[in-house]
């Protein structure tokens, strides 16, 4: 079981950037495939991106792609999701999210522990 923290949300105007951050307990982080998600009010949680186990493969939803850019570095047991050009629409809570797997998933259903959130709001 992995513990996951996430930190770095915030208030920010369209156009803007935020990094989040997502610190992981545990001596086996880098043998987790890691992956963010997001839940607007009234609205499912849906797949962000997610990054393989070294962090030499990455995937992102289409909704974000050439926007946002996840990262890891495992000496920290930390993930990131550096989000730029920020639109109204990327309001939500975000959850990171980890996956004892050897393959990238982009399913809720595929990862096993998660995060609190943390809550971004961009405004118009």
């Amino acid at each position: 079981q992995v513990q996951l923290v996430e930190s770095g949300g915030g208030l920010v105007q369209a156009g803007g950037s935020l990094r989040l951050s997502c610190a992981a307990s545990g001596r086996t982080f880098s043998r987790y495939i890691m992956g963010w998600f997001r839940q607007a009010p009234g609205k499912e949680r849906e797949f962000v991106a997610a990054i393989s186990r070294s962090g030499d493969s990455t995937y992102v939803a289409d909704s974000v792609k050439g926007r946002f850019t996840i990262s890891r570095d495992n000496a920290k047991n930390t993930v990131y999701l550096q989000m730029d050009s920020l639109k109204p629409e990327d309001t939500a809570v975000y959850y990171c999210a980890s996956a004892w797997s050897t393959i990238i998933h982009t399913t809720t259903s595929q990862y096993e522990d998660w995060g609190q959130g943390t809550q971004v709001t961009v405004s118009s």
